[in-house]
């Protein structure tokens, strides 16, 4: 059953998702889309959410400056959060 509720998503959900694949042959050794998965939920943990429903309308509201905020935000979440993996994936083959 479809609702209104339906068209509400987080803004930057798939910009994380983009960026965590732009990163990932950095982090070549972390190419498992699970390990990209809990990539993508650590930055996203790390950034305010946006809730839209419609990408367009928060878009044009947003100022060059914002978009460059968000931009780098999203840039430094996604690289502490594969650090974070990478850290958690170190530790998990030691033992």
């Amino acid at each position: 059953m479809s609702t209104v509720f339906d068209t509400m998503h987080n803004h930057l959900e798939r910009a994380v998702f983009d960026a965590v694949q732009a990163a990932a042959p950095r982090f070549a050794h972390l190419s498992d889309p699970n390990i990209q998965a809990d990539v993508a939920c650590v930055a996203l943990n790390r950034l305010p959410p946006r809730y839209i429903r419609h990408d367009i309308d928060f878009s044009f509201y947003l100022t060059e400056r914002e978009r460059a905020e968000n931009e780098a935000a999203i840039s430094e979440a996604v690289d502490f959060a594969y650090q974070f993996v990478q850290a958690k994936v170190v530790m998990r083959a030691r033992h």
